[in-house]
């Protein structure tokens, strides 16, 4: 084959032996893709529906049956729903960027992770990121990286504690898109990393930077992690128990007392019982108590998003105010500050072993 070819075909000389008309190859890559959550593109009612459609539709999310579940969800919430969650999302829409927060934090965390994965590795890696829910679609960014040469891929759900919810729809969104390609890339799926010591340190940090910026110490730190169902945890998911593990961690760094740190869960929705405390009543309750002055963290949440931006920003604050209580901080999520990017390198290095070399 002559050189002339060869440069036709991109792939550093791999196809050297190949026919002229064989399909170009670009050069063998590893990719790295953070998985968040999701986020609606705009907050007006159709976009808001869309979002909110294909989120409860995920039967990881509302694992009810289908008869019984879409006929509430097509004719009664989502004719509702969208209404209130848009006026949530307006009250915390980046405006400068026309985008939501979480959008706007992935982003730059993933601009973080490619400057340190590229002068770790150089062109080796190719970094990207991708929503469950939303855009950028999991299947856009999967095959992007594999027209790109990514034969391999790490995917990184951003969710520090593993639940169905999460964790499982995330890398089965991954599994679907592999299911409709042709030469399928090797794929690492990351697990939890609820108990690494990096994550634990830069949570700790975060805490401690903010106390040391209190006038007053507050006498309770809650850490409140997105609910599920009570049925979930006897069903064998372990998202309860890593959420109650990372807070004992973080107050052991920390060296606090057992009486200075609690652990609470929010975002509860729908008739059953979900595992508590449920946080909105929980302050509620350290105001009855006496506890003038809380803080109150998300550490199941990479990015700071409608549930710790909103939620615990308004509806769980006005729930402490209202019951007697004086201050309430909240403690921003890890988002991207140097240490969790730090953090995260950590995890993605241990499931690169192998695939490049020892950074």
């Amino acid at each position: 084959m002559t050189e002339n070819v060869v440069k036709d075909h991109p792939g550093e000389g791999r196809l050297a032996h190949a026919p002229s008309a064989h399909p170009a190859v670009p050069r063998a890559k590893v990719g790295v893709v953070l998985a968040n959550l999701g986020t609606p593109d705009a907050t007006d009612y159709w976009s808001m529906r869309r979002y909110l459609n294909e989120f409860l539709s995920d039967k990881r999310v509302v694992d009810y049956a289908g008869w019984k579940w879409q006929p509430l969800l097509q004719l009664i919430i989502l004719t509702k729903r969208p209404f209130s969650s848009g006026k949530a999302y307006r009250g915390i829409w980046n405006n400068e960027k026309n985008e939501s927060p979480l959008l706007t934090t992935t982003r730059a965390q993933t601009e973080k992770m490619t400057t340190r994965l590229k002068a770790l590795y150089g062109d080796d890696v190719e970094v990207d990121f991708c929503m469950r829910y939303g855009n950028p679609s999991t299947q856009s960014v999967l095959t992007r990286l594999k027209e790109k040469g990514c034969e391999r891929i790490v995917f990184f759900p951003l969710y520090p504690q593993y639940g169905s919810p999460t964790t499982a729809t995330a890398n089965d969104q991954a599994f679907r898109t592999l299911m409709k390609m042709k030469w399928q890339p090797y794929i690492r799926t990351v697990p939890a990393y609820f108990e690494h010591p990096a994550y634990i340190q830069a949570l700790a940090n975060s805490v401690q930077e903010a106390y040391d910026g209190f006038s007053t110490r507050p006498t309770k730190l809650v850490a409140s992690y997105h609910g599920v169902p009570e049925r979930y945890l006897l069903e064998g998911d372990p998202y309860h128990c890593q959420c109650q593990k990372t807070t004992r961690l973080l107050r052991e760094k920390l060296g606090f007392s057992k009486e200075e740190v609690d652990t609470a869960f929010q975002s509860q929705f729908g008739p059953e019982k979900w595992v508590g405390p449920q946080t909105v009543n929980h302050v509620a309750e350290l105001a009855k108590q006496g506890h003038k002055h809380i803080a109150i963290m998300s550490p199941a949440f990479s990015s700071d998003c409608v549930e710790t931006l909103e939620e615990i920003e308004e509806e769980i604050r006005d729930s402490f105010m209202e019951a007697g209580g004086e201050t309430f901080s909240y403690i921003p999520c890890l988002n991207d500050r140097d240490d969790h990017i730090e953090a995260l390198l950590d995890v993605i290095n241990n499931e690169l072993a192998g695939w490049l070399p020892v950074a």
